[in-house]
C-alpha cells in the first residue's frame, strides 16, 4: 500500500462548509483575514505508484475576525481541461488569491470563499508556467520567483510580478541540466538559485510505455527536452499520460554537480549569475536568506536533505534532514556549510517582514521516524538554540505560519498558526501558538480532517 494514501495523508471526499466554529482559548482581535493551506487530494484512486506531489489540489481555509472563527471551507481547485490542478501553495497577492504549483503548470485564481475563478492574469505572460514558491519583497511588495519546467531543458526563468499582479520582468538562466527547482530565495540584491542533483528522468517517462515504444519514446523525448519543437501542452501530455501523471519524472543523479547561484536582482542577462559549489544535497525549502555587507557574504538558512528520490519514488522519504546555513563568500567564491540543528524537520518559516533581510528566529515542524509528528521547533539563529514543543500524543502538525501582532511588532511578537490532526478521532484543528514561547493561544475546532499537505499563508483582509 502507498503510505501517501493512508492515515494522515489519506484524501477526504467531501467539500464542507461550517460557520461560527467552536474555539478553545482566545483568538487575538488583530487577526482579521483567512488562514489558507493547500495540498494533494486525489479525487479517485490513483494506484499504488501514486506520487504525493501529484494529487489534485484542495484548499482548506478558516476565516477569522473580531476574535471569532467565522467559517471553514475546503474546496478542490478546478482547472480547465488539460491543466494540472495546483496543489502546492496558496498565497494572496495584488488583491487576488492564487493557488500555485511548479514545473510548467499555470497558477489559478480563487475567490474569497475558495471557489475556482480561472487561470491567473499573468500566467499567459510566463515562458513556461510558474513556481510553487515565490517570495515577496517586504519593501517593494513585488513577487520574485525562479520557475522551471522539464520542457525548458537546461534553462530556468527568474521573474518579477509587480504589485499590480502583472509580469514586470523575466530573465533566462542556464543551469547544468533539467533540475527540479522547488524553491528559491531572495536577498536585498540577489535571487538565490538552487541547481541540485534531482533532475528530469527520461527513462521514468519512457518506461511507462509498451516495451516496443520505449526506445523511440526515449529518443523523441531527448529531442524535445529544452527545444520545444511542439507546443508545451503536447509535450506535457507525453509525460502525463492521460492528463494526470502517475509518477513524478524526477530522480537523484549522482553525477550532477550541486551548486547555489546568486543572480543580481536587477540583472537583465542570466549570464550574470555567480555559482558556488556545495556538497551534494537537495533543498526543498529555504527558511530565509540575507546579505552580510561587513563580511562580503550571503547567508542562506535551509532544510537539507542528503539526497532525494534515489530509492523512494512516491514522496520525500530518504532519511533524516537538518537545518543548515550555507555561507557564500563573495570574495573567495567559496561556500561553507554549518549544521544548525539535528532535528529531522521540514516546512521552515520566518517572519516574512524580514524576507531577504537578517533574521533571528525561524520555525519548523519536526518529523518522527520520517513521518508526521507533533513537534514544533523554534530556532534562535543568533543564540544557536532550538526550543521544542510537543503538542501531544497522537497529533500530527502541518506547516506553521508566523503572523505578527502588529505591523511594527518585534520579530517574535506574534503567533504561529497551522492545521493539526488528531489521529484517533480523525478530526483537525487550527492551532494558534505564541511565537515567542510556543504556548497555546487558541484552538479552532474544524468539522472534518485536513489531510497532510504542503503550504499555506495568512491572507489578511485588505
Amino acid at each position: 500500500m502507498n503510505r501517501y494514501l493512508e492515515d494522515g495523508f489519506a484524501p477526504v471526499h467531501d467539500e464542507l462548509t461550517a460557520f461560527d466554529l467552536d474555539v478553545t482559548g482566545t483568538l487575538p482581535d488583530h487577526l482579521d483575514g483567512r488562514y489558507l493551506r493547500i495540498g494533494p487530494n486525489p479525487a479517485t484512486d490513483p494506484g499504488d505508484d501514486y506520487h504525493w506531489f501529484l494529487g489534485e489540489g484542495m484548499v482548506h481555509g478558516v476565516r477569522l475576525e473580531d476574535g471569532v472563527a467565522r467559517w471553514y471551507r475546503n474546496r478542490w481547485v478546478r482547472p480547465a481541461e488539460g491543466d494540472f490542478a495546483p496543489n502546492t501553495n496558496v498565497i494572496g497577492h495584488a488583491g487576488r488569491t492564487l493557488a500555485l504549483v511548479e514545473a510548467g503548470a499555470p497558477p489559478y485564481e480563487l475567490g474569497d470563499e475558495l471557489d475556482t475563478v480561472g487561470r491567473s492574469c499573468f500566467a499567459g505572460d510566463l515562458r513556461a508556467g510558474y513556481t510553487a514558491h515565490p517570495h515577496e519583497d517586504p519593501v517593494s511588495g513585488e513577487l520574485h520567483a525562479v520557475s522551471y519546467s522539464w520542457t525548458r531543458g537546461n534553462r530556468v526563468d527568474y521573474s518579477v510580478i509587480g504589485t499590480d499582479g502583472q509580469l514586470r520582468r523575466q530573465v533566462e538562466v542556464e543551469v547544468h541540466g533539467s533540475p527540479m527547482m522547488h524553491d528559491c530565495a531572495i536577498t536585498e540584491n540577489y535571487v538565490v538559485v538552487y541547481d541540485l542533483p534531482v533532475t528530469f528522468d527520461i527513462d521514468m517517462v519512457a518506461g511507462k510505455m509498451p516495451r516496443p515504444l520505449r526506445l523511440p519514446a526515449r529518443l523523441a523525448l531527448n529531442r524535445v527536452v529544452g527545444r520545444n519543437p511542439v507546443p508545451d501542452r503536447v509535450v506535457d501530455a507525453m509525460a502525463r499520460g492521460n492528463g494526470v501523471p502517475s509518477q513524478l519524472p524526477y530522480s537523484w543523479d549522482d553525477d550532477y554537480p550541486a551548486r547555489i547561484g546568486l543572480l543580481p536582482r536587477d540583472s537583465v542577462d542570466g549570464r550574470d549569475v555567480r555559482w558556488f559549489d556545495i556538497d551534494p544535497c537537495y533543498v526543498f525549502h529555504t527558511l530565509n536568506a540575507f546579505e552580510v555587507p561587513e563580511t562580503g557574504e550571503v547567508v542562506i538558512d535551509a532544510v537539507r536533505h542528503d539526497r532525494m528520490f534515489a530509492t523512494v519514488f512516491t514522496g520525500p522519504d530518504e532519511g533524516p534532514t537538518s537545518l543548515v546555513r550555507f555561507t557564500l563568500d563573495l570574495g573567495s567564491g567559496k561556500a561553507r556549510e554549518h549544521r544548525y540543528d539535528e532535528h529531522s524537520q521540514e516546512f521552515p518559516r520566518h517572519d516574512e517582514r524580514l524576507t531577504g533581510r537578517r533574521h533571528r528566529y525561524g520555525y519548523s515542524v519536526g518529523f518522527d521516524d520520517g513521518g508526521l509528528g507533533d513537534t514544533v521547533l523554534r530556532h534562535d539563529t543568533v543564540a544557536g538554540t532550538t526550543a521544542v514543543r510537543r503538542l501531544g500524543a497522537g497529533l500530527e502538525a502541518g506547516e506553521l505560519v508566523f503572523v505578527p501582532s502588529s505591523p511594527d511588532a518585534a520579530e517574535d511578537d506574534g503567533v504561529l498558526m497551522g492545521y493539526v490532526t488528531d489521529r484517533p478521532t480523525g478530526r483537525s484543528t487550527l492551532r494558534v501558538l505564541d511565537a515567542a514561547t510556543l504556548d497555546d493561544v487558541a484552538t479552532v475546532h474544524l468539522p472534518g480532517r485536513v489531510p497532510a499537505g504542503f503550504h499555506g499563508n495568512w491572507v489578511p483582509t485588505a
